[in-house]
């Protein structure tokens, strides 16, 4: 008798002529599953407990037939679809009550080792099911999870398995739906349990340190070879194997320790030095000698311990100051110690003054058992004058096994202070300025003095450099390569200022000297002259000289070495050079210096008389 749904026919007879518009509802297929109310079309449900995991789709006809449904009336027909919605009234059910699963003793932890299923009819929602592990044998070494696709309980290992340990785990696991429909508590509870069987099958493993994790000690100055700890492996399977042990190489450091290969002891390989490297990390594998590729590793840490072999030393500063109107008693500077070993805990360290220093009334140094010192002066007033500084030699001495201990120089400087005890000035060359005159001044005086040295020096430098290129230039000028005297001469009856001697000196015809008064452009081969003899007229040289010139082609087309009696410009007897000179054998006419007045009468009669000797003129 549950509402389904409730259909209308409408007739468009009318409705005031007899019963012609009167509509009759019936069901000409669907029942016994569903009714149908004849007057007013409602569809109710016919049967109790209809089951949707029996059936879930229905089709049902009604007809709808005028004239109150008798006989000559008129009827049309629909169909009505029915579906019947999920309950949640069926519980999850194990097809069978035991699962066996065999899990290989290597299996990761975490990782899926089987899947088990219930089976629920209904559908959607309704057959969600829950897997849960009944606490009980081995049930703590797994968990079960659903897929939510499936609906499938898959097992994952929670903790890792032993063939060795346990052969074999058993436990119960409870499938359950979420969803529950109260009105369907009492077909019973909605659950199912079923019992699985795991089986671990023995594998063969690593071997397995006895330690996650070595820590071991050695102190700085152990010998070379010395043992300081061992690791242990061993292989737990059925059959034993041997195991051998090596370090895994990754840097330099690991070079520092060796082990041995069978026992694992692991011994010092070189000196260590606590100061330089206080820890060593590295890794030590195992491997069995029956399957070497199955290895394990162990981490190993060695620390090592500190030999007191550094003496303490003073920290910084090693200088101080103190004033020169200072006082007896008075604390200049506070002073600590510093230990390049590892000081262990409550480690303390002592200050005193050298046996050479302890008897010197300057300055002496107060202990205060703090690790810390303080100098103290122990006069009344220091003057700079007198010292400016002051060492004072302080003895440091730990409290470690075997006690070092280390002289430290402090250097104690005398300052210019006011009388509030503020440092003014610790410079030496302060002691001798005069008041007034400030180290600021005194830079700016000596720059003067030595910008003053640099000019002086540019200028002595300049003229030396110009007085050397004017003296050059009147020895390099080409048109004057007659040598300068300074004295002055004796006029035109001084026969002796000068000799013509040189002119006839076979040494000026045969010396091969290249030019001095130009730079030639190409190299020069030495050209041979005939020899001159002793009495060789100076016409005869000079137009020998002509005549080579002429033929020369790396001669200039000017005078060379001979600018023989040139007078300069303007000269009334114009030039005497070879360039004008007629290159022929022919006769020469000096009877012209005669016209030339008295200066030049000597001249004169030099040429006539050595024309008169000529033996080559022709008369």
């Amino acid at each position: 008798g549950a509402y389904v749904l409730q259909v209308k026919a409408t007739d468009a007879d009318d409705p005031t002529y007899g019963n012609s518009a009167r509509v009759v509802y019936s069901i000409l297929q669907g029942q016994p599953y569903f009714s149908i109310d004849p007057k007013t079309g409602v569809i109710r449900t016919a049967l109790p407990n209809m089951d949707r995991e029996v059936k879930e789709q229905y089709q049902v006809l009604i007809q709808a037939k005028d004239m109150g449904g008798q006989l000559g009336g008129l009827a049309g027909t629909t169909t009505v679809n029915i579906t019947l919605t999920d309950v949640n009234d069926n519980p999850p059910r194990f097809p069978k009550s035991i699962f066996h699963l065999k899990v290989p003793e290597t299996s990761h932890v975490g990782s899926a080792i089987g899947r088990i299923r219930a089976v629920d009819p209904d559908f959607g929602k309704n057959a969600e099911i829950e897997y849960n592990i009944v606490p009980g044998d081995g049930g703590n070494l797994f968990d079960i999870t659903t897929d939510e696709y499936t609906q499938e309980g898959v097992i994952k290992l929670k903790k890792p398995l032993d063939f060795e340990t346990k052969k074999a785990y058993t436990f119960k696991v409870e499938a359950s739906n979420l969803h529950l429909d109260h009105r369907f508590h009492s077909v019973g509870p909605f659950k199912d349990t079923a019992t699985v069987k795991i089986n671990v099958l023995d594998m063969d493993e690593p071997p397995v340190f006895s330690k996650p994790m070595y820590t071991m000690e050695v102190y700085e100055d152990t010998p070379v070879g010395t043992i300081i700890g061992a690791v242990t492996a061993q292989d737990l399977d059925a059959g034993s194997s041997s195991v051998r042990y090596f370090i895994d190489w990754k840097n330099d450091v690991d070079s520092y320790f060796t082990i041995d290969a069978t026992e694992g002891t692991i011994a010092t390989n070189e000196l260590l030095d606590r100061e330089s490297t206080a820890q060593y990390n590295f890794s030590i594998i195992a491997s069995k000698v029956s399957n070497p590729l199955l290895t394990s590793k162990v981490n190993v840490i060695i620390n090592v311990l500190d030999v007191n072999e550094f003496p303490p030393e003073i920290s910084v500063p090693y200088e101080t100051s103190v004033c020169e109107n200072a006082k007896p008693g008075q604390v200049i500077q506070t002073i600590t110690a510093a230990d390049k070993d590892l000081s262990p805990a409550g480690q303390r360290f002592s200050f005193k003054l050298s046996s050479e220093a302890s008897n010197k009334p300057n300055f002496t140094v107060h202990d205060y058992r703090n690790n810390t010192a303080g100098i103290e002066t122990r006069r009344n007033g220091y003057s700079r004058r007198q010292q400016e500084l002051y060492f004072l030699p302080v003895v440091i001495e730990d409290s470690s096994y075997p006690v070092q201990s280390s002289t430290n120089t402090l250097t104690i400087r005398v300052c210019r202070c006011d009388s509030d005890g503020t440092i003014q000035s610790c410079n030496v060359e302060a002691i001798f300025l005069p008041v007034g005159l400030s180290t600021g001044a005194l830079i700016a005086i000596l720059l003067c003095i030595v910008i003053l040295l640099v000019i002086v020096v540019l200028y002595v430098a300049l003229r030396r450099q110009k007085k050397k290129d004017t003296l050059m230039t009147s020895k390099e000028d080409i048109r004057d390569n007659v040598i300068h005297y300074d004295d002055e001469g004796g006029g035109e009856e001084d026969t002796q200022a000068f000799d013509i001697g040189a002119l006839r000196n076979p040494k000026v015809i045969e010396d091969n000297k290249m030019r001095r008064d130009i730079k030639p452009d190409t190299l020069c081969f030495p050209r041979h002259r005939p020899p001159a003899e002793d009495n060789t007229d100076i016409r005869d040289f000079i137009n020998q000289r002509l005549q080579e010139n002429d033929v020369d082609p790396s001669a200039p087309p000017y005078d060379s070495l001979a600018t023989y009696a040139y007078e300069g410009n303007g000269s009334v007897a114009e030039s005497l050079s070879s360039i004008d000179s007629l290159t022929t054998e022919a006769d020469q006419d000096y009877d012209y210096l005669s016209d030339w007045g008295p200066r030049f009468k000597i001249l004169a009669d030099m040429f006539g008389e050595e024309e008169s000797y000529n033996p080559d003129k022709v008369t």
